[in-house]
């Protein structure tokens, strides 16, 4: 099968910052943005099985996902000057289950303020992939120091 997450878990696609944290039943990742800038602290937190999406996953990795969330929220809101999180799924672009985490920081219009328009805001902190491995290699450090 041809799914762009399997892929990155295997190691064959690079994403900025690589792995935060991985276990049997999550891959946890800064989110891509190609040749553009990244939005700081955007991560995905994937199903390690390829499950299609909400319904799919077994108890234990629903369980994982959930504490990563909250974990992984926890992370950026001591890390970074996050005053918010979201945390959404829609898996429509990718059939491979992945929960979107996007901090909202001070200042962001309130036109901007829901968990689809945070990471488009004017205002947002934006990084090239020497800052996102930075802001990455943060929150390792604080989960492997709280978490681990």
């Amino acid at each position: 099968m041809d799914c762009f997450i399997c892929r990155k878990h295997l190691g064959e696609t690079v994403v900025p910052g690589g792995l935060v944290y991985e276990d049997d039943h999550v891959y946890i990742g800064h989110r891509a943005f190609g040749e553009e800038p990244g939005y700081l602290g955007y991560f995905m937190i994937d199903a390690k099985r390829h499950a299609e999406g909400l319904g799919a996953l077994t108890d234990e990795e629903s369980a994982a996902v959930g504490m990563w969330t909250n974990r992984i929220s926890q992370a950026l809101k001591t890390m970074t000057s996050a005053e918010h999180v979201y945390a959404f799924v829609h898996g429509e672009a990718v059939a491979h289950f992945h929960m979107h985490i996007v901090p909202r920081y001070p200042g962001t219009p309130d036109t901007y303020r829901n968990p689809m328009m945070a990471a488009l805001s004017p205002e947002a902190p934006r990084g090239d992939s020497e800052q996102i491995e930075a802001l990455c290699a943060r929150i390792r450090g604080y989960v492997a120091r709280y978490f681990l």
